[in-house]
């Protein structure tokens, strides 16, 4: 079972409760529910590694993803305007690696709830 420790309040932000939604579901491995949440063009793009371009090709990312298990996702910031967000924080592997991330997100609009693009900023610590 994936921990999940949290360092921020998202209150009464939507947005913010959104993108917590969306980490928390990255690091437990909800395809299903990261699927729904991106349009049809969405770009990752995981700078120095990788850019995956579209839901199809995301929906194959994600499957490959799923033999690397996380075993804490620890969300230190969350902030959103307008139609962009970021957030950080830590992600502890089964496997003894730690890596920190800053991920950028822009949705679609900006009362929009799927997500247009994914930029990560990803280092193993």
């Amino acid at each position: 079972m994936t921990k999940i420790t949290l360092t921020i309040d998202c209150g009464n932000a939507p947005k913010k409760e959104f993108i917590k939604k969306i980490n928390i579901a990255f690091a437990k491995g909800n395809s299903d529910f990261l699927l729904e949440s991106v349009t049809d063009g969405i770009v990752w793009n995981i700078i120095g590694d990788k850019k995956i371009e579209g839901k199809e090709k995301l929906r194959e990312e994600l499957k490959n993803m799923k033999a690397q298990k996380v075993s804490e996702l620890i969300l230190d910031r969350i902030l959103t305007h307008g139609k962009e967000g970021a957030a950080s924080g830590i992600v502890k592997m089964q496997n003894g690696k730690n890596y920190a991330f800053s991920d950028f997100y822009e949705f679609s609009g900006a009362k929009a709830t799927k997500l247009k693009s994914i930029t990560s900023f990803v280092i193993e610590i």
